[in-house]
């Protein structure tokens, strides 16, 4: 029964006018938007959408749009209510009467878009629909926007850059001439005499694009840097929206019809957004062709776009790491932060379910869609996108034909009553939870070990250590990684030792109810740069010892010696999913303030209610131009005394040679309310608190 509290956020206008072109999508607008929102900083903000560009989107168009506010940085995305809401109300099984009273519920209290409207907002940011074009986004940010025209180019720049390879086209690769020629590849062999379905050579040398030759019983091919392993049309607001599904679907079976196929080394997978979106595609007939294109249904939730896509087949998996390979996924969920959809893939990209189809049918990111053709027919004849891309009003169409409003109604009267196997479960009813001490999925969390009846004073922080010193765009799966693990891990070990074996691991995300577990998973993101170390992944450096160790074992070190930590970061810190555990495990670990350029809204909310300061430098400085390097111990003062919303507090960061840095930063503990959680360790503690003040 606690109040709720946040700060009055400035409203920025979104303003969209025209309509989208026949060969794009609302993927394709919301991927745009994105990248518009985030140049412009929304972060904090809420952002109303606006304009004559409405009369053209549907409510699940709309709904695309304002799922994805987490990565546009803002708090919501949010639609006035006019006659598509109704349409959408109507296509669903809602009742006349129903639809009637929103309608005039609306109208009456001014909720009702008339296209007439004079709202101010603190800004307008303005977007022509018209000018959209097939768009991407890529390899590591949903922010990353790219053309389809524009990503065989990009490609190029991006293993140049980061990878320091040349970019060969590929009928200039040496893979051809061994492969269809008889030549040989030169540089080095995984096996002298390799068992069938294993990696045979790499051809390549280390400044150009790699390539790994596969031989298996019935096939054989070649993976390069680029080759798409993992193609998902995977569960999220993308695949409820009916245009796309019924688009993919449609795509599908003129690529069929074409005689094109899925390339053999791309991994497939779908997951509907809903068991309607099942419903339609069945009934359409659709449902074949996406599964000769072996986009199987593999389940309704969080599938690819998390993690959880499963293993790459042995032999591709062995070439991408013997190879060290710059493999890409496609997928049309919401995010593709590094590593989320798969430790072994480097690049990620998003776009509609319709590309996601197209790309799998190619095999490889390096190409143009635009102008290459896909692949050829039985006959030789190259194939183009256009030759498969349906028109709208064959989608159209086929949603009139195939979307029923009784589905709605069947599907979600019974959302809740679960398989036959959840109603099976046999449960002892209790008041209270009955821990099982041998599980390793639940365990009773130390948030309120100890915990006294009223809070301690708050303390400054003195001889602080740096646990990690990171750099721009730290997201939340950076910090708190959801998909799977290693062995090697410490997560891994924990389970190992616990009698755990390896394939029964499941996910980070799976075994959140286990703290133990997610303390060790915390910062252990394959891809996580600290610069406290040489090596890429979750390590730390102990600076008394000089021991390097994964960050989980170098912090508990720390805790045994009572040292506080703290982490130095660049700007956009926290952003990505709101993953409380980012926010828990940071806690756990003893950490004590994170100091950043700046924060996503949401982690930074749930350090300060778990106890963790959010610092921010001052504008113009960071870890960088102060000359840190994270050696320092740091000595945090003004939080003891009338520590207030944005107080200005004193830092001092002494370096081993004895050099001592003094700067200033901004506490964003951002209203009085933030304090107060703060000042009884977070959230958690003050609400029981509060309970047990309201029984005495």
């Amino acid at each position: 029964n606690q109040f709720f509290f946040f700060t009055c956020p400035e409203v920025i206008g979104l303003k969209l006018s025209g309509s989208i072109p026949e060969h794009c999508t609302a993927t394709d607008l919301v991927l745009t938007i994105t990248r518009l929102l985030r140049d412009t900083g929304v972060v904090g903000k809420f952002v109303e959408v606006f304009g004559d560009g409405l009369n053209n989107l549907s409510v699940t168009d709309r709904a695309t749009i304002a799922n994805m506010s987490p990565e546009f940085g803002c708090t919501v995305t949010y639609f006035p209510i006019d006659n598509r809401t109704l349409e959408y109300m109507q296509a669903t099984n809602r009742s006349k009467q129903q639809i009637e009273i929103v309608e005039q519920y609306c109208k009456e209290n001014l909720l009702w878009r008339t296209g007439k409207e004079n709202i101010t907002y603190t800004k307008v940011v303005a977007l022509d629909l018209s000018t959209l074009e097939p768009t991407v986004s890529g390899p590591k940010r949903p922010q990353d926007k790219v053309f389809v025209k524009d990503l065989k180019n990009k490609f190029s720049e991006i293993l140049k850059s980061e990878f320091n390879r040349k970019y060969e086209e590929k009928k200039d690769r040496k893979e051809y001439a061994w492969l269809y020629k008889g030549g040989s590849g030169t540089e080095f062999t995984f096996d002298e005499t390799p068992v069938q379905g294993s990696p045979q050579k790499v051809i390549a040398v280390d400044d150009k694009l790699r390539s790994v030759r596969i031989k298996q019983a019935n096939k054989e091919f070649v993976l390069s840097d680029g080759s798409i392993v993992i193609a998902a049309i995977t569960s999220c607001t993308n695949t409820s929206n009916p245009k796309v599904m019924i688009g993919a679907g449609l795509l599908a079976k003129n690529a069929i019809e074409k005689g094109l196929r899925t390339k053999s080394w791309v991994k497939t997978s779908l997951a509907p957004g809903s068991k309607v979106v099942t419903r339609y595609l069945e009934r359409s007939g659709l449902n074949e062709y996406l599964d000769a294109l072996r986009f199987h249904t593999v389940g309704y939730g969080c599938t690819s776009c998390i993690g959880n896509s499963g293993p790459l087949p042995p032999a591709i998996a062995k070439a991408v790491d013997d190879g060290k390979l710059i493999t890409a996924s496609v997928l049309s969920g919401n995010r593709n932060f590094e590593a989320r959809v798969h430790p072994q893939v480097k690049m990620n990209f998003l776009m509609s379910p319709m590309l996601v189809v197209a790309y799998a049918l190619c095999g490889r990111i390096d190409i143009d869609l635009t102008k290459d053709p896909i692949d050829f027919d039985p006959n030789g004849k190259a194939i183009y996108l256009k030759d498969i891309w349906p028109t709208r009003d064959e989608i159209q169409q086929t949603i009139n034909n195939c979307l029923k409003q009784e589905d709605f109604d069947e599907v979600y009267n019974v959302i809740f009553d679960g398989s036959e196997d959840w109603q099976q479960l046999e449960v002892n009813l209790s008041e209270n939870f009955e821990w099982n001490e041998q599980s390793t999925y639940i365990k009773e969390a130390p948030f309120f070990k100890d915990i006294k009846a009223t809070p301690e004073a708050v303390t400054d922080i003195s001889q602080a250590r740096v646990l990690l010193y990171l750099g721009d765009s730290v997201t939340t799966d950076h910090i708190s990684p959801a998909g799977s693990f290693k062995e090697t891990s410490a997560a891994g070990k924990y389970l190992i030792s616990h009698q755990v074996s390896k394939n029964s691991f499941n996910s980070y995300g799976s075994r959140r109810g286990n703290h133990e577990l997610m303390m060790r998973g915390t910062f252990a993101n394959v891809r996580i740069k600290n610069k406290i170390v040489d090596q890429e992944g979750g390590y730390s450096l102990h600076f008394p010892t000089k021991k390097v160790d994964t960050v989980f074992d170098v912090a508990m070190t720390y805790q045994k010696e009572k040292t506080p930590l703290v982490i130095l970061a660049g700007k956009e810190y926290g952003s990505g999913s709101s993953r409380d555990w980012a926010a828990k495990g940071t806690f756990l670990l003893g950490v004590k303030a994170v100091i950043a350029e700046s924060f996503e809204r949401i982690h930074r909310s749930n350090l300060v209610q778990m106890g963790v300061a959010p610092l921010v430098f001052m504008n113009g400085q960071n870890a960088v131009s102060l000359g840190l390097d994270g050696s320092e111990t740091y000595e945090i003062t003004g939080l003891a005394n009338g520590l207030t919303p944005h107080k200005i507090l004193d830092v001092s960061a002494t370096h081993p040679s004895g050099k001592v840095t003094h700067f200033k930063v901004t506490a964003r503990l951002d209203a009085p309310i933030e304090v107060e959680y703060f000042a009884h360790g977070g959230i958690l503690q003050y609400v029981l608190r509060k309970r047990l003040e309201e029984q005495v």
